[in-house]
């Protein structure tokens, strides 16, 4: 039987999906199983690294976040952030996301550099200066000599203010497409 399943891989999945729903998970465990079981450098528990993460730090994309309540954005910012990526054709899993609020992760840009190295690096409501960046205006970025850094507003503050929301996604389609 193991051979019929090493060498099926559409009826491992069956299995897996079958077990994994007759164990209580539900359809999203199971995507974010697939997800994390066909890409390597998908890392949904990074807590064996320096960094607490979630995603791919590979794509060179990374989003810095400070949420104190929640493991990286509460759910009404999640569901904003995974569509925001969506309508530029960009899957969650494919980029790295920091809460800085997580205990365990340096509040130090050096290092986030050296570990992520990113080339697109968006602030969600985190002021540059709490690392140590020159200041950045909403919605708007600096070139690097590595990566630039677009500074804008957290879901929280865009779902309060619709003009927010409005300039973030204008220059933020620009930012990720350039």
């Amino acid at each position: 039987m193991s051979n019929l399943l090493t060498d099926n891989p559409i009826a491992l999945q069956a299995l897996m999906n079958e077990t994994l729903f007759s164990a209580g998970f539900t359809a999203e465990d199971a995507v974010l199983a697939e997800v994390s079981s066909s890409s390597s450098a998908v890392v949904w528990d990074s807590s064996n690294e320096e960094f607490v993460y979630r995603g791919d730090k590979s794509s060179g994309i990374l989003f810095i976040l400070r949420y104190p309540d929640y493991p990286y954005f509460s759910p009404k910012a999640e569901e904003a952030f995974i569509k925001t990526l969506g309508a530029l054709n960009i899957a969650a899993e494919q980029v790295a996301v920091l809460n800085l609020a997580n205990p365990q992760n340096p509040n130090d840009f050096k290092r986030i550099m050296a570990f992520f190295q990113p080339k697109k690096i968006t602030l969600l409501g985190v002021e540059p200066a709490s690392l140590k960046l020159p200041d950045i205006a909403h919605n708007s970025y600096m070139r690097g000599r590595v990566a630039t850094v677009f500074n804008t507003f957290s879901f929280e503050e865009m779902f309060v203010d619709i003009n927010k929301k409005k300039l973030f996604w204008g220059e933020f389609k620009t930012f990720i497409n350039s």
